[in-house]
């Protein structure tokens, strides 16, 4: 049954990209089609906040597509299809699980990673990879950059041995800042920021933390709040431009507190 259905799933985008299918599916090239992919991931990741499995089985439903339609496009220009990827995926998850499909022993999930980075060295494509930091997508979102390139780092042995090296540094960051600040430079500050923020990716990394999902929590939580204290406003009568700073603070308490309650 899954496979007709996957079969079926193939046709009908092999039907939307035909003469007589859809303008906008015919429309599409493999670049058109990045924006829309970041979308439809970003869209994912709030289903998945939202604790929604109907949104979440729609997202992954739009995700899905883009990838069937890129498959499509190069299918057509008879470079691979879906089937190819599906065939590449399946041998590379065996091959680069030698522990779970071979004899190989491993202790922990950190060897596991050791492991697959070797066999991708390995492999074709991977040989002009002279740095343990090539690969890494420039496209990423920054701070997710910034993590992996942390993590390649520790990887070989550059990282810190205790997390109070860790907050000390970026305490030493921000008096960085602090001090091009005072001394009215701006490009330096710009530069000292940047340090800071790499300093606090750090840090979330050695306590295992995703740096890009807890500030994605964090975006979420002050709109929750902001948009919590609009409402508040307007229920009262009255706009955020008629307050002064000190009601405001009071009324970001309140939402807090609502927030807390809603939990």
């Amino acid at each position: 049954m899954s496979k007709d259905l996957f079969k079926e799933l193939v046709d009908v985008i092999a039907t939307l990209r035909s003469e007589n299918g859809c303008p906008w599916d015919r429309e599409q090239t493999h670049e058109t089609l990045k924006s829309t992919l970041i979308e439809e991931t970003y869209e994912t990741l709030e289903a998945i906040d939202a604790g929604n499995p109907k949104k979440l089985e729609e997202e992954l439903g739009d995700l899905l597509l883009n990838i069937m339609l890129q498959a499509q496009i190069a299918a057509e220009h008879k470079n691979f299809d879906v089937y190819g990827v599906i065939e590449t995926l399946t041998e590379k998850l065996i091959r680069r699980h030698p522990h779970v499909f071979g004899d190989v022993d491993v202790e922990d999930s950190a060897e596991v990673v050791k492991n697959w980075e070797a066999i991708k060295r390995s492999e074709s494509g991977y040989e002009d990879r002279k740095s343990v930091l090539d690969g890494i997508p420039n496209a990423l979102p920054t701070l997710l950059r910034a993590q992996k390139i942390q993590n390649r780092a520790a990887r070989v042995g550059f990282d810190w041995e205790e997390l109070t090296d860790v907050i000390a540094k970026v305490e030493e960051e921000l008096e960085e800042v602090k001090a091009s600040i005072n001394a009215g430079k701006p490009e330096a500050t710009a530069m000292e920021l940047g340090d800071l923020l790499f300093a606090i990716v750090n840090l979330c990394r050695f306590m295992e933390i995703q740096a890009e999902e807890t500030l994605r929590q964090a975006n979420r939580k002050f709109m929750w709040r902001f948009k919590w204290m609009e409402a508040e406003l307007e229920r009262r009568g009255t706009n955020f431009e008629a307050q002064d700073l000190e009601s405001l603070d009071v009324l970001w308490e309140e939402a807090k507190k609502a927030e807390t309650d809603t939990d």
